[in-house]
């Protein structure tokens, strides 16, 4: 209404004001006003006597309760999704520190977690100081792998990326409440948190043998210090093609799963905000969480809003963030703001956390850090050239220049834009890596295409279901020079015609 009343005023104003166009009666016509919001009723609730009314006051306790709870979900990502990651995982595969599950065939799309790459090997194991006490992880030679608390704050770099450099040794993780002496001979990291991921990739050469990566983490040795002898034995369960949920919650029970977090973890003294505002939801450590219906129902909406307060950040890139987008001409977002921890030099950038963490579960500055030939860089987008959402009905292109910048590999993989998850498209993996030998086009450049159907034989083609949408990480492992100069760049995905 208030644009169509705008384009007459305007109107008007080019023809001649003298003419009466747009008045009644010798007045000028006012744009009618826009419909009350929920946000106008509740900032003019009236003052009476000096007081609100005592239904304005629950109304806006409501809203306090409600408002809190989406900022506590916000706040609490990587947790949640840390969490949901560890649940998931020992309701299939086992619990304790001895328990490092492998996913020796690859990981594709019957595990639901956000955001993993199918063209390495993973081995994903959780910790838990308080219960075990410090920790002893003996690293093989060759290994490479992360460290990070349960808030998912990078504790360290581990093999070929940390100080050991592919050697191998002996790490001490130590609880954040440590106060002993602190003994030699180790490589020793200190957690925020009680609980700690350990996070092993392996990459290989040919799909077809995989053996060697799997051994060389076969051969982790995890126990409490002090205890070697003792330990319990090492398994190494198969998690490949294995259903495993390892989502977080994305509705109510997302406050149950904090209040086990709380009641668990130690209380940083840097969370005590945000801990408050969970007391203030009845998340209180050392006391049951049990809110009545009315709570229970305005967390639930919390939750759910929030979710989806967290993938709308997702999907555009922030104008406060430098070098949000790789390429000024290009849809292909950046999913860090220069480095891994969200940080500027006077704030954090706490949108962007919140988008990373909506669909990812790990950061390290290896991750961020623009070094040549060395880390990852993760190109995203969720859009096509035109800026339109990528839908599975639709077929589209994706052309990469020759010489892909990559030293070591580069992959295109398709994810569901609501959990993060690789997308279940009925292909073995969702994904198509260097080691498949894609189809070449004869000036060098390689076309991915997407869409619910085959584009034909002798084509590079990740399948989309025709009922969902999806988005693309382009992974590029050890980026070359050209990349960071920008002497390469990927064509936008673009729709074909027709479809």
């Amino acid at each position: 209404m208030i644009t169509k009343h705008r384009a007459l005023l305007a109107l008007c104003v080019g023809l001649v004001l003298v003419s009466g166009c747009g008045k009644l009666g010798g007045q000028t016509k006012a744009p009618a006003p826009a419909p009350a919001s929920r946000h106008d009723e509740l900032a003019n609730l009236p003052f009476t006597g000096g007081f609100l009314p005592k239904e304005g006051i629950a109304t806006l306790k409501d809203e306090l309760v409600f408002q809190r709870a989406v900022q506590s979900y916000l706040w609490a990502l990587p947790v949640l999704n840390m969490y949901g990651m560890k649940e998931g995982s020992e309701k299939v595969f086992g619990r304790g520190y001895n328990v490092l599950p492998i996913f020796k065939n690859r990981l594709n799309a019957k595990t639901l977690i956000t955001t993993p790459s199918s063209d390495v090997i993973y081995a994903l194991g959780y910790l838990d100081l308080k219960e075990d006490g410090p920790m002893v992880i003996e690293v093989p030679a060759g290994l490479q792998g992360i460290l990070d608390d349960e808030g998912r704050v990078w504790c360290g770099d581990v093999g070929l990326p940390g100080p050991d450099k592919g050697k191998g040794g002996k790490y001490l993780l130590l609880p954040p409440d440590f106060t002993g002496r602190i003994p030699t001979g180790y490589f020793t990291l200190r957690s925020r948190t009680y609980g700690v991921f350990v996070f092993w990739r392996g990459f290989f050469k040919d799909p077809k043998q995989l053996a060697a990566p799997v051994k060389v983490m076969e051969q982790t040795r995890i126990y409490p210090l002090g205890k070697r002898e003792s330990a319990k034995p090492m398994q190494f369960p198969t998690a490949s093609a294995i259903p495993a949920n390892m989502l977080y919650p994305a509705d109510g029970s997302a406050f149950d799963m904090l209040a086990r977090f709380i009641e668990h973890e130690y209380a940083d003294p840097a969370d005590m905000e945000m801990r408050g505002a969970l007391a203030a939801l009845g998340i209180q450590k050392g006391k049951p969480f049990n809110p009545d219906a009315r709570t229970r129902a305005l967390l639930h909406k919390g939750a759910k809003t929030a979710f989806r307060i967290g993938h709308s950040i997702l999907y555009e890139p922030l104008a406060i963030v430098p070098n949000a987008l790789w390429y000024p001409d290009r849809r292909w977002a950046n999913v860090f703001p220069g480095n891994a921890t969200f940080t500027a030099p006077t704030f954090n950038y706490i949108d962007s956390r919140v988008g990373f963490f909506t669909v990812a579960y790990s950061a390290s500055p290896g991750m961020a850090a623009n070094l040549e030939n060395v880390g990852a860089k993760y190109p995203v987008t969720f859009v096509d050239a035109k800026g339109d959402f990528l839908q599975g009905a639709h077929r589209y292109r994706l052309s990469l220049p020759k010489d892909i910048p990559a030293a070591l590999f580069w992959s295109v993989t398709v994810y569901d834009p609501v959990t993060g998850s690789g997308l279940d498209n009925g292909q073995p993996f969702p994904s198509i890596n260097t080691m498949d030998k894609p189809a070449a086009n004869p000036d060098g450049s390689t076309d991915i295409y997407f869409g619910p159907s085959s584009p034909g034989d002798g084509k590079n083609w990740l399948r989309t279901p025709p009922d969902k949408g999806f988005f693309v990480i382009l992974r590029l492992y050890g980026p070359t020079k050209a990349f960071f100069d920008q002497r390469w760049k990927p064509g936008d995905i673009e729709r074909l015609e027709g479809s």
